[in-house]
């Protein structure tokens, strides 16, 4: 039984709760979102297995999740994206961010998430139980799809993705990744 780490809207750990019970009672949590991106600047996006208890075969950033307790965030994000991609690569943290989204099935998403970026052009192992498939698209690209069909989109991705465009001008990591 998963717990998540509850935190107040500074992020700070008031508690822990198991994971569903979270989503059920819509209780503030902290979590992360990994963006990633190759070197041609095209960002890494999976769609969710159609076994997801939310969103299934959804499209989203590479990959999310939330710490155990006891867990710091950028190691988590870290040992997701091993365990939704088959790989690891150096990320950074960008922004945080909270979010409320319900959704058909009654659970409510609340989250403090943490957004990391990163680069990577390797292999990938996708566990199918997570990840039924993966795609690279421009920003222009994705923009353009969350303009025209974004019920194809989880919510948390249409929250976190202008906010991402907006980080990614102001900040280094625009130039570095070109």
């Amino acid at each position: 039984m998963q717990q998540v780490i509850l935190v107040n809207e500074q992020d700070e750990p008031i508690g822990v709760m198991e994971k569903m019970e979270a989503h059920e009672k819509a209780v503030l949590h902290r979590a992360f979102s990994v963006f990633i991106f190759n070197k041609n600047r095209l960002m890494l996006l999976q769609q969710r297995a159609l076994s997801k208890y939310h969103s299934p075969g959804l499209w989203t950033n590479a990959c999310c999740s939330h710490p155990h307790p006891g867990e710091e965030t950028k190691a988590a994000a870290e040992r997701r994206m091993n365990e939704e991609l088959g790989f690891v690569t150096s990320i950074e943290k960008a922004f945080d961010f909270t979010y409320k989204a319900s959704f058909d099935n009654g659970l409510t998403e609340y989250e403090f998430d943490h957004v990391f970026v990163g680069t990577y052009d390797g292999e990938m192992n996708l566990n199918k139980e997570e990840v039924s498939d993966i795609t690279f698209k421009t920003m222009t690209e994705i923009q353009s799809d969350l303009e025209t069909i974004p019920h194809h989109y989880t919510e948390w991705f249409k929250i976190a993705f202008p906010l991402l465009a907006k980080w990614m001008q102001k900040d280094k990591f625009a130039h570095a990744s070109a």
